[in-house]
């Protein structure tokens, strides 16, 4: 029987709750995030509140359930790097291999484009090969190698740091020296507003 479509959207807070346990599975059962404490649904409530305008928080909708979320998060907190941005993609451990991991970081690709963002990071554990061929696959490049700086389920944890360079922002000093903007695998628009949720 065929799956429903599934349908991106800006997530509403009425998703936190499937967002986090879609994260609090990774928490209790995966090194792809170091978290080791699932995150109280008082804790996503404020995280979600640190994002919206520049930093939106996406989810792949199915039949209207949340069967995986993306999200674009401030890389640091230095004025600096406002045009720096890190991923998050995380799929319902159901919906694995269909596909929607790239359907959301192609959209995060495009939004972060159209915000004015240059530079997007993934910092990914090195024992994550479905993570890494993800980014890879649109044209992230590796940069770094940080070794044994995890602990986790008795093991020590390398992690990967991969960047990918975007159009610079329009006016910004940076905009003549750019390199030509990538096509991505079946690029498109970006979203519209989700009339629910926050920008």
């Amino acid at each position: 029987m065929p799956h429903p479509a599934i349908t991106l959207r800006q997530a509403a807070e009425s998703d936190l709750a499937a967002i986090n346990e879609i994260y609090n599975h990774y928490v209790r059962h995966s090194t792809c995030t170091y978290q080791e404490t699932p995150e109280s649904l008082a804790g996503r409530r404020r995280w979600f509140r640190q994002h919206g305008g520049q930093h939106p928080v996406i989810v792949a909708e199915e039949d209207g359930q949340v069967a995986g979320w993306g999200s674009l998060s401030a890389y640091h907190a230095r004025s600096a790097f406002r045009h720096t941005v890190e991923n998050s993609i995380y799929i319902h451990p159901q919906q694995l291999g269909r596909g929607l991991g790239s359907q959301l970081l192609r959209e995060l690709i495009v939004q972060a484009r159209r915000l004015g963002h240059r530079a997007l990071i993934a910092a990914i554990e090195a024992d994550q090969p479905a993570s890494l061929a993800l980014h890879r696959k649109f044209h992230f490049e590796q940069v770094g190698q940080l070794k044994q700086v995890g602990l986790k389920f008795g093991r020590w944890l390398d992690l990967i740091y991969l960047e990918l360079l975007l159009d610079p922002p329009p006016g910004s000093c940076a905009q003549g020296v750019a390199t030509a903007c990538r096509q991505l695998p079946g690029d498109k628009l970006p979203l519209p507003q989700n009339t629910r949720g926050p920008a």
